[in-house]
């Protein structure tokens, strides 16, 4: 009985495989030979910080530090520049504006009950120069790879926050994706993470007119940012 189990597994497998690999028609079979091609793209994002908390007292001895204790998706939306470099590389070029924002909570170190929160929007129009590593292409989809750096501008800063964040900062980008070809258009579902590789939260305040939130933003040393995002490109 346990022969023919694994007989038939195997033989499901094997069927499987063969099936995978069948031939079929393809729809674009030129698309991908293109010099350059455009497209669009629509998502969702999740944005977060890593926070540095800088542990020093104030002058009413008190210690704070600073968590994003829960996350919230925003909405991302932007276009894309696709120019061909050989049969598996492509260079891409995909402004995106990402619209967000983080919560932070405030917790002093001897008086847990304390606590304060903020939630800052932070509108980033982000601009990245990406490398697209492609597979062969099996019948109507091909999955890919890619990676490349970007420069960020954040254009939803506020005065008198809790924290105000630099207008521009840099980083590195990997993701993955899988081109479908339809017929008409070719539709690529993408997740993407990008890492800030610089600090960006301000900290000589000459903004803030309410002093009682200098204890927040002193309590961070650095922030460098962290998102994830889920698009898909209509090319």
């Amino acid at each position: 009985m346990k022969k023919k189990i694994s007989f038939l597994m195997g033989f499901l497998l094997l069927f499987g495989t063969l099936s995978a690999q069948k031939q079929k028609v393809k729809n674009q079979p030129y698309g991908d030979q293109k010099l350059y091609h455009f497209g669009i793209s629509v998502g969702l994002n999740v944005q977060d910080l890593v926070v540095t908390n800088a542990g020093v007292p104030t002058e009413n001895d008190e210690t704070w530090f600073a968590t994003i204790p829960d996350f919230s998706p925003g909405f991302s939306v932007g276009l894309l520049a696709d120019l061909y470099l050989n049969p598996v590389m492509n260079l891409r070029f995909t402004p995106m504006l990402h619209f967000g924002d983080k919560t932070f909570e405030f917790v002093e170190q001897d008086k847990k009950q304390e606590s304060f929160r903020a939630t800052i929007r932070s509108n980033y129009l982000m601009l990245p120069l990406e490398i697209k590593y492609r597979s062969l292409r099996l019948n109507n989809y091909r999955p890919y790879l890619i990676t490349g750096a970007f420069t960020a501008f954040d254009l939803g800063r506020k005065t008198d926050e809790a924290l105000y964040f630099k207008m521009m900062n840099y980083g590195l980008t990997i993701g993955i994706g899988c081109d479908f070809y339809l017929q008409i258009v070719k539709i690529a579902p993408e997740l993407r993470f990008s890492f800030g590789l610089t600090d960006i939260v301000e900290h000589n305040r000459t903004d803030l007119t309410d002093n009682s939130l200098r204890k927040y933003s002193d309590s961070v040393k650095k922030g460098t940012t962290r998102m994830i995002s889920l698009t898909f490109n209509f090319e």
